[in-house]
């Protein structure tokens, strides 16, 4: 099992970096959209990892935009699409800018 953690505080407390936990359970670390240190997700064709509710939105963001582009193309209407769309995106943007930090890898 390999841990990599930050260094001691003066406090006696542990101190956590940005680093990954990797073992058993899978791979810990900071998401790189919203911060949070939870298990991370890798997704097809995107570099970094994310937590599996960035992961999810990160997902639907791609498949929505392929889709709109695609009905956009055969002249379906596209309303409810650019909706999901921008429900999607604004999650992801609330969750980024009320972490420490954030970055969106889209």
């Amino acid at each position: 099992m390999e841990v990599r953690l930050g260094s001691w505080c003066g406090t006696g407390t542990k101190a956590m970096s940005n680093e990954t936990i990797e073992g058993d359970l899978g791979s810990f670390g900071r998401c790189g959209v919203c911060g949070v240190f939870e298990e991370l997700f890798e997704l097809p064709e995107k570099a970094g990892r994310c937590c599996i509710s960035c992961s999810a939105d990160l997902t639907t963001v791609t498949l929505l935009t392929e889709e709109i582009d695609a009905s956009t193309l055969s002249g379906r209407e596209i309303g409810d699409l650019i909706e999901e769309l921008n429900a999607a995106s604004a999650r992801m943007l609330a969750r980024s800018q009320s972490a420490d930090f954030g970055s969106i890898w889209l």
